[in-house]
């Protein structure tokens, strides 16, 4: 079975042949960051097929964010290009969870929590924690916050 890593090198040779140079740009900006992210501590690892999805993850927010801001900005083209590298990285990352999956969620871990003696916002960390761990990759940490917040207030 091949890894993510090993599925982004053979995808961006793939690229090169056929010349797209957006995929080519974007996966080997990828894996650049997935090798600082293995040479990062005191020494180099390999990564786990879920740590080179956190990676992707975090490069896919920062793509979108910088569209949002582009776009604020008036700059179109420059918006364009983030969304076209978004769409790449997202080929990589599972499935988003909707929010209605997540809140489903959410209200199943803050009933265990109310049983366990934490309720209010008192909870949310607990709460929080519980919910990522049920979710793991596939739902974006600020949204669970989010819901979570809006369900302890």
């Amino acid at each position: 079975m091949t890894t993510l890593k090993e599925t982004l090198k053979s995808d961006l040779t793939a690229a090169m042949k056929a010349g797209d140079e957006t995929v080519r740009g974007t996966l080997r900006m990828a894996l650049a960051a997935v090798t600082n992210a293995e040479v990062a501590g005191d020494e180099a690892v390999e990564l786990s097929d879920d740590q080179v999805v956190a990676v992707l993850q975090a490069e896919a927010k920062k793509r979108s964010e910088a569209a949002e801001i582009y776009a604020g900005a008036g700059r179109t083209d420059a918006a364009a290009k983030e969304r076209a590298e978004l769409a790449v990285l997202e080929r990589y990352l599972p499935a988003a969870m909707s929010e209605a999956e997540i809140a489903a969620i959410v209200a199943e871990e803050i009933a265990a929590a109310a049983a366990a003696g934490n309720s209010g916002p008192k909870a949310m960390g607990t709460v929080v924690k519980a919910v990522r761990a049920r979710v793991g990759a596939s739902a974006d940490g600020s949204v669970v916050a989010n819901l979570v917040k809006a369900a302890l207030a």
